[in-house]
């Protein structure tokens, strides 16, 4: 049995679940989250919790068990608390502003980079070098964060580029020159 799969999620007060075949829709307070499952996995509303069941032991099956689960779960966490991506920028002359909903960076190009929220994604910016990205899906907001960064992944010689807060850059050290 799935270590995750099995244990079911708990659909705290003030959020709404609906569970139709295969679908899950879930209402909360920060806005609604829908999603489609898989049809070989059993998803049920059970006393305020939705427990996932699965046919079989076959592998695929298995597998399913536990990321059905934790994509109900991150969709009950989402309409309640949000998710929250935050960027680093380091390097000289490398910032960030809001221009209006829009993101506008200048990362050592010619010209500047905008970047336009998808719906459902709000910027944040703390300072010129601090980019937070905030919304309901946990997906999106992570998908939006990579595709920031790859705007100017980080280098390891100067460490400059966009890089996670929680990343560390392993540093190299440059040419030792000639004697």
């Amino acid at each position: 049995m799935s270590r995750v799969g099995k244990l079911p999620v708990q659909i705290p007060a003030g959020v709404k679940c609906e569970v139709q075949g295969t679908q899950v829709s879930i209402t909360g307070p920060k806005g609604t989250l829908a999603a489609d499952f898989s049809p070989e996995m059993g998803i049920a509303l059970e006393n305020a919790a939705v427990v996932v069941t699965r046919p079989s032991d076959k592998k695929e099956h298995r597998a399913l068990h536990g990321l059905t689960r934790a994509l109900i779960n991150n969709m009950v966490i989402g309409v309640t608390k949000g998710f929250e991506r935050t960027l680093l920028i380091t390097g000289v002359g490398y910032r960030a502003s809001l221009q209006g909903m829009s993101l506008n960076l200048a990362l050592g190009y010619s010209h500047p980079v905008t970047v336009a929220p998808p719906e459902g994604i709000t910027f944040t910016l703390d300072g010129q070098q601090t980019i937070r990205i905030a919304g309901i899906d946990k997906q999106q907001v992570g998908q939006v964060a990579a595709n920031i960064r790859a705007l100017r992944k980080p280098e390891p010689y100067k460490g400059k580029g966009i890089r996670y807060d929680t990343e560390r850059i392993r540093r190299k050290v440059g040419k030792a020159g000639s004697k």
